[in-house]
């Protein structure tokens, strides 16, 4: 993930966050660059270089990773389209070509509201997902992987095949802050994948970042910047929100994924909903709707 060391220098993110795969990381920041210095710099206060965010994970089972792909304008219209609203989930963006736990992934989201000192705050994550084996697979502590046996991308041909792959996650809130307290809102996510059956393996990349969209009016260059920040004591629900949103964010990538064939004849399934919602109810992880009156 390009430009954290600034992050962890100066506590700001100063710009857009871009995931791609492993061979496409120096072409999109590249061009991050080129697309804000065409539209004037970052803001209006001369701000004039740029340290983008640009994280990756790998998709060269599917894609031809070598034939670099991605290009410039695949970037522009990244960031020219970008908007508030739902997100889109599963095969998209970066997460084309992702496989997680031997199912087709990519990329998936989820939120949740939060109510601290009397306030509500939305703490939101967004993951491109890419890693894990089918045999630890949990979905609401099911273990849907020893249960669901096909079409297993690496460990069907080679039993022994590690954990493999790696996870981008981003929580974003708007609840106020501060980079230390954002600092341990990142370490969270890990929780989440540990509750999917992730054990971070040792070819798995897993790397977060959690930013905050309060207190924008601080980094406006003055010579003394006011912050507002919950307190310390106060944060157990956000870590609560971080852990739960990544794990359903991780759930819809999968959900909402569909069968992909790749370079060189490569396939990755998708997670078949049906015997999911079979072993849900088996385990009892079901709820059903209250009938109308």
């Amino acid at each position: 993930m390009t430009g954290t060391a600034w992050i962890d220098e100066s506590g700001q993110l100063e710009g857009p966050v871009m995931i791609t795969n492993t061979h496409s990381v120096g072409v999109v920041r590249d061009a991050v660059i080129a697309w804000r210095v065409r539209k004037g710099g970052a803001d209006a206060s001369g701000y004039w270089w740029s340290l983008p965010v640009v994280a990756e994970t790998y998709d060269g089972h599917l894609n031809d990773i070598n034939g670099f792909h991605v290009k410039p304008a695949d970037v522009d219209r990244a960031l020219d389209s970008a908007r508030g609203g739902p997100v889109d989930e599963g095969n998209v963006g970066g997460g084309t070509g992702m496989i997680c736990h031997e199912f087709k992934c990519g990329i998936g989201t989820a939120s949740r509201r939060v109510t601290v000192a009397g306030q509500t705050w939305t703490l939101g994550v967004l993951v491109q997902a890419n890693y894990g084996i089918r045999d630890t697979l949990r979905i609401a502590g099911v273990p849907v992987g020893q249960y669901i046996r096909n079409d297993r991308v690496y460990s069907e041909s080679d039993p022994d095949a590690g954990d493999t792959g790696s996870i981008i996650v981003v929580v974003a809130t708007d609840a106020p802050l501060l980079p230390h307290q954002l600092k341990r809102i990142a370490r969270r996510p890990a929780l989440g994948l540990g509750r999917m059956g992730s054990f971070a393996g040792n070819g798995s990349g897993d790397i977060f970042l959690a930013f905050s969209t309060a207190n924008g009016a601080a980094l406006g260059g003055q010579p003394l910047a006011q912050s507002a920040s919950l307190g310390n004591d106060l944060l157990d629900p956000l870590f609560n929100a971080t852990v739960q949103a990544t794990e359903e964010a991780i759930v819809n990538a999968m959900v909402a994924a569909r069968d992909m064939q790749g370079n060189e004849g490569h396939y990755a399934k998708a997670l078949p909903h049906a015997e999911l919602v079979r072993l849900l109810g088996q385990y009892g992880r079901l709820v059903k709707a209250a009938e109308p009156r």
